[in-house]
């Protein structure tokens, strides 16, 4: 499933729901349906900009925990390891946070699942 981020201020930004979700999560938002106002946008932009520097200094880790997200999976029933990630985290959160910033930069919302 795809989730489509939209903001006034940029293009639309399409990503897999699995990593919408982990980034959503951060934020503490449903990845179903829900909207970071121009008014969360600055702690928005900065935890994901201090999880972008996480992730980029622990590489490794990163691909550990998308691994132990599919084993602990809803249905419970992944049971080998997954390959390798060759795109880390920090470089699927930078278009996201490339909305955030144009959308804080012109005072507008950022929204998805409407």
């Amino acid at each position: 499933m795809l989730v489509t981020f939209k903001s006034k201020a940029s293009a639309e930004v399409t990503m897999f729901d699995y990593d919408a979700k982990r980034i959503l999560d951060l934020l503490n938002k449903d990845v179903k349906i829900g909207v970071i106002t121009a008014e969360e946008g600055p702690a928005a932009i900065a935890k994901l900009e201090a999880e972008t520097s996480e992730s980029r200094a622990h590489p490794a880790s990163d691909s550990v925990q998308h691994d132990i997200a599919a084993h602990h999976n809803e249905a419970g029933d992944d049971t080998g390891h997954e390959p390798v990630q060759t795109v880390n985290f920090a470089n699927k959160i930078y278009p996201l946070l490339e909305m955030l910033r144009e959308a804080h930069k012109h005072n507008n919302d950022v929204l998805w699942g409407v």
